[in-house]
């Protein structure tokens, strides 16, 4: 038998970084000699939101989801001994992008590499910020010019790499259906690469050279077929657009070029073992199409809605890539799916419903009005609001959570503790103590860096200017500048923008008709804001720290309004003062924590504590997130009333339990109406 040609495999990532740039490090080292093929950095929250690590919103995130990166200092570290010039990396920052690229091209320059063949990808999409992730920094306006420099900057000093990953991948998470992931990431791009045509920064002659740097990031759920068609759909929309819109006439410019990581949040609690197949059938919709195959894939691990992957985790991963890419007969042929009139059909009418959306949403004046007016945000809470209402009625199924729940005890799991790994808090300490050390040592050999104010002062000034900002962001990073003083820096000129929520727009996603376990509910709501004389149970819906991920706090927010509750949901990024004020003014019934990135073992405590002392302690505080059967039961004894993980999806139940607690520390006699 003939030997067929084998095409080249994606590159294989692994999102990973936690605690110190120095643990970091080592394991980036570990996983490319397992034969990893590319780095995917993830940054903790105040690295992602521009805060140094003292800061009062910094408490508790740091090293949690990510790697803290406070200044050059830190970025050498991460780095070391890993040659930059021979690696492609990723970096999933956003708001801080350009501190974070201009903190790399340094370090590769110290290595004595040639920045000109530096490969990777920062992310630096600001819109999906706005709507799902919600690390953004600045207003629409100034992050847009940071985007559109970083990327002026990018196509003549650094002409390989990519300086926008357009990403589509948390709106998914975010509720949106493919159309929707099409239609927002198409005219983000348009409106990104709009304003770097405006900005007169790059000759019309080398707009290709542009084109061809932009790359996406999308999201692949279990719904694989759907989704290799969806990748399909993205393809031909984009080289319409940058052929007809652009003028781009090369068509390997116009390459619709994305890497993916598979669906995280759709990875559940109850019996883990069943997200490794999960897992697999998603990275098939971006792998078994050779005319839509992701470029780079990286997947998460089985064990992600438990808390964080171990290595071993991250290993088994990385495994499944490899065995797909280097056993299987894959890589051997064209597309398998070329002729087919159902691919076809399905690939048509995602063209045609994204297509119009686009058009609506440039009717509104593109993407960015879109974020303004909040037509974005509350498109995405009603639709992630219809896939919930989905998944509680049984409409669509999820094993082991809605249909098929009997289980065997899961050997992986026997040791929750052992079964992801954990942060040590004492971490946050100590790189809080390192920066200071940075800080008062900076201008001191072996390191000599000028003092920075002048290099903020130069920042500020470029900002208020028009000039390109990447040369006095290089200089920031040249001179110790740390990244709240190049965001604080930035704030002062720039602001800061707080995205709309959707949840008062966002319409109502499950009846009440009689019998219904919402009417139940309802009627529970009811006779105890009446018990209670208070007119309508009021219930703070809070996000305490830098965690964005919302979604699962604008679905309670929207569920309670819907059940007759009178709802403050402030959006993210509070401290527990805030929270705890907010409460005191509002006279609520009870407060509602939402955290997902590890931190509630810092913040939750503090918002007890400060309950008590304000003499509000018969006020329940109940809390929902990514949180450890362990420490859920640390928190139960320290005060809070009922812990909410992803096991508990009934949304309309979970409100039930809210009033029912409200009932309890009101000293009401329990209700006997079913929720």
């Amino acid at each position: 038998m003939t030997e067929r040609h084998k095409d080249r495999p994606w590159l294989m990532r692994t999102y990973a970084g936690h605690s110190t740039a120095e643990a970091s490090n080592e394991l980036y080292r570990r996983n490319l000699a397992k034969g990893q093929t590319g780095l995917s950095v993830a940054f903790d929250l105040p690295t992602q939101t521009g805060y140094d690590p003292d800061h009062v919103l910094a408490r508790g995130e740091v090293g949690r989801v990510g790697v803290p990166v406070s200044h050059l200092g830190d970025m050498r570290r991460l780095f070391q001994d890993i040659p930059l010039e021979r690696m492609n990396t990723s970096m999933t920052i956003n708001a801080t992008a350009m501190w974070l690229l201009a903190l790399y091209q340094v370090v590769a320059e110290e290595q004595g590499a040639d920045v000109t063949r530096l490969q990777g990808t920062t992310q630096n999409d600001i819109v999906k910020e706005y709507l799902s992730r919600g690390t953004h920094v600045f207003p629409p306006g100034p992050s847009l010019r940071l985007t559109t420099d970083m990327i002026a900057y990018t196509v003549h000093q650094l002409p390989r790499w990519n300086p926008i990953n357009i990403c589509s991948y948390h709106l998914q998470e975010a509720g949106a259906t493919p159309v929707q992931e099409i239609a927002y990431a198409m005219s983000t791009a348009i409106a990104v690469l709009d304003a770097v045509r405006a900005s007169g920064q790059v000759p019309e002659e080398r707009f290709g050279d542009v084109v061809a740097r932009i790359s996406f990031f999308v999201n692949a759920g279990v719904r694989f077929i759907e989704e290799m068609c969806k990748m399909r759909a993205f393809g031909r929309i984009w080289d319409r657009v940058t052929r007809e819109r652009y003028g781009v006439g090369d068509a390997k410019q116009r390459r619709f070029r994305y890497g993916v990581q598979v669906n995280s949040l759709g990875l559940t609690e109850a019996q883990p073992e069943n997200n490794v197949q999960r897992i697999v059938l998603e990275m098939l919709a971006v792998t078994l199409s050779k005319d839509a195959r992701a470029r780079a894939v990286q997947l998460p691990a089985w064990n992600e809605a438990l808390g964080l992957p171990r290595p071993w985790d991250q290993q088994w991963s990385l495994r499944i890539q490899q065995v797909l890419a280097h056993e299987s007969d894959l890589l051997e042929y064209e597309d398998i799916f070329a002729g087919s009139h159902v691919v076809e059909e399905k690939v048509a009418a995602l063209v045609t419903d994204s297509l119009a959306e686009m058009a609506r949403i440039e009717e509104m004046g593109g993407a960015m009005a879109a974020v303004e007016s909040g037509y974005l945000k509350s498109r995405l809470v009603a639709s992630h609001a219809e896939r919930r209402a989905r998944i509680e009625s049984g409409d669509e199924k999820i094993i082991g959570v809605n249909i098929f729940e009997t289980t065997e005890p899961n050997p992986l799991t026997a040791d929750l503790g052992a079964a992801i790994q954990s942060v040590d808090p004492a971490v946050e300490a100590r790189v809080v103590s390192a920066l200071g050390a940075w800080r008062d040592t900076r201008y001191q050999p072996p390191f000599n860096h000028p003092r920075p104010c002048k290099a903020l002062e130069r920042l500020k000034e470029a900002a208020a200017g028009t000039a390109n900002l990447m040369e006095a962001t290089l200089e920031c990073a040249r001179a110790g500048v740390t990244t709240g003083e190049w965001a604080g820096a930035l704030r002062e000129v720039f602001g800061e923008f707080r995205a709309p929520t959707g949840v008062s727009s966002a319409p109502v996603a499950v009846t009440a008709e009689a019998g219904t376990p919402m009417a139940l509910v309802r009627e529970k709501v009811e006779r105890t804001a009446a018990e209670l004389g208070s007119g309508r149970l009021r219930l703070l819906v809070g996000k305490p720290g830098l965690d964005g991920h919302s979604n699962g706090a604008e679905q309670i927010a929207v569920r309670a309004r819907d059940a007759g509750f009178e709802v403050v949901y402030q959006g993210i990024r509070l401290t527990p003062e805030q929270i705890v004020a907010a409460a005191l003014a509002e006279d609520v019934h009870c407060v509602g924590l939402s955290i997902l990135s590890g931190s509630h073992t810092a913040l939750v405590p503090d918002v007890l504590e400060r309950m008590r002392a304000a003499g509000a302690a018969d006020v329940p505080v109940i809390v929902g997130g990514i949180i450890p059967g362990g420490d859920a039961g640390e928190m139960r004894r320290a005060g809070v009333a009922a812990v909410f993980t992803p096991k508990d999806f009934g949304i309309t139940e979970i409100i039930g339990r809210i009033v029912d607690e409200i009932r309890k520390a009101n000293k009401l006699d329990p209700l006997e109406v079913p929720a």
